[in-house]
């Protein structure tokens, strides 16, 4: 599946450490397009993993993170208003 991940975290006393932590653990499953914004094919076991690992530093009271999915990245169309970066040149 074709994944697109966003994520807010707040930014309070320990909101650097948390972002930064959520950060390296999405680059390792995910390509960074945007500075919270990844995306790439991923298994549904991976994306489980993916979960349960950001699941240890998301605070459900005060952080936000979205997953859209499509089950392949043909079916997504993307549109640039500002700079295209080479990161996201899988879409057509």
């Amino acid at each position: 599946m074709y994944i697109i991940l966003v994520y807010d975290i707040l930014s309070d006393e320990n909101g650097a450490r948390i972002s930064r932590n959520i950060f390296k653990i999405c680059k390792k499953y995910l390509t960074n397009v945007q500075k919270s914004v990844f995306e790439g094919e991923i298994t549904p076991v991976l994306l489980k993993k993916l979960n349960i690992e950001l699941g240890k530093f998301i605070r459900k009271d005060k952080d936000s993170l979205i997953i859209f999915k499509s089950r392949q990245e043909k079916w997504l169309e993307k549109e640039f208003w500002g700079i295209e970066d080479d990161k996201t040149s899988n879409f057509f």
